[in-house]
């Protein structure tokens, strides 16, 4: 079994609180060593697996004007150095076309890599609701850790835990939707209401078709549970002009790409585009000419 010791309490509060205090990490704090960003390299294992753009170029903005102010955290790999805390700074600083980083190296075992790892993207930057309870549950498995330790570890509240979980028992396709921000945290928990994979999977593409509040979907999925018909929302209508212009630029995508293209507007600003293809060569030639 795991050890469930680890990390000090008071995590966020700055990268040396990620760092359990021994003779050795005082005497090496002020040994700080700046490293070729190229030498450095992220953890495959690392718990986030989407970064928001806007905040990385928000991010590199500020490290062009005062550097990179906390050192990431490092494990020396011999060729390479592994990101053990830090992957957002190391890629601003990228974008930022610093040459070299800041870093702290020290070695660390598994479980005191992986769990610096998880705590500092639950406490740093907010995780997508799927990637918070994906970490959760690995707390929970890696580390023999119970729910309330877990609360305990990351400063939630026990039920704040308890309901990230909850949505690891969505349909993948609805967890997906929830990763990309289509649906919200509230559509998703009233969801799971529904047991039925394929019915869940339909309600959720009903909610994003006809923009459901999430009161909308509660209502639908509580005469749903009481056996009576599901009434169908009305489906918001678009600008007239607006839908001129879609129809306009389909017809110019179709020209373009040749093959047949529509525009599924959500709202005057969201939407998606549909391109069909009828056969693995056509959908060959689709991306060869989208790629090029």
């Amino acid at each position: 079994m795991a050890k469930k010791g680890g990390l000090n309490k008071g995590l966020g509060k700055g990268i040396n609180v990620l760092i359990p205090e021994t003779k050795e990490t005082v005497e090496a704090s002020d040994g700080i060593l700046e490293v070729d960003i190229n030498k450095v390299e992220p953890d495959k294992n690392q718990p986030r697996k989407h970064f928001d753009e806007d905040e990385l170029a928000a991010l590199a903005d500020s490290i062009k004007q005062h550097g990179v102010i906390d050192p990431l955290l490092v494990q020396d790999k011999g060729d390479y150095y592994e990101i053990v805390g830090g992957e957002r700074r190391w890629r601003a600083s990228k974008m930022a076309g610093l040459k070299k980083v800041p870093v702290y190296v020290r070695e660390y075992t598994d479980q005191e890599k992986l769990e610096i790892s998880l705590i500092e993207n639950i406490q740093r930057v907010d995780l997508d609701p799927i990637e918070e309870a994906t970490t959760y549950k690995r707390l929970m498995e890696e580390f023999s850790l119970t729910q309330d330790e877990v609360a305990d570890r990351v400063s939630k509240s026990r039920p704040a835990v308890t309901n990230a979980l909850r949505l690891l028992n969505l349909a993948p396709e609805v967890q997906d939707m929830l990763s990309e921000g289509i649906i919200k945290p509230g559509h998703a928990r009233a969801l799971l209401g529904i047991k039925d994979t394929e019915s869940q999977i339909d309600f959720a593409n009903s909610i994003i078709d006809n923009q459901l509040s999430v009161r909308e979907v509660e209502k639908g999925i509580k005469k749903m549970q009481d056996g009576g018909p599901t009434p169908a929302p009305k489906k918001k209508e678009l600008d007239p002009q607006l839908t001129a212009v879609y129809s306009e630029i389909e017809e110019n995508l179709k020209e373009s790409i040749g093959t047949k293209v529509k525009i599924v507007a959500k709202d005057s600003d969201k939407g998606k585009i549909e391109i069909e293809y009828y056969n693995r060569d056509e959908l060959e030639r689709i991306v060869d000419k989208l790629q090029g």
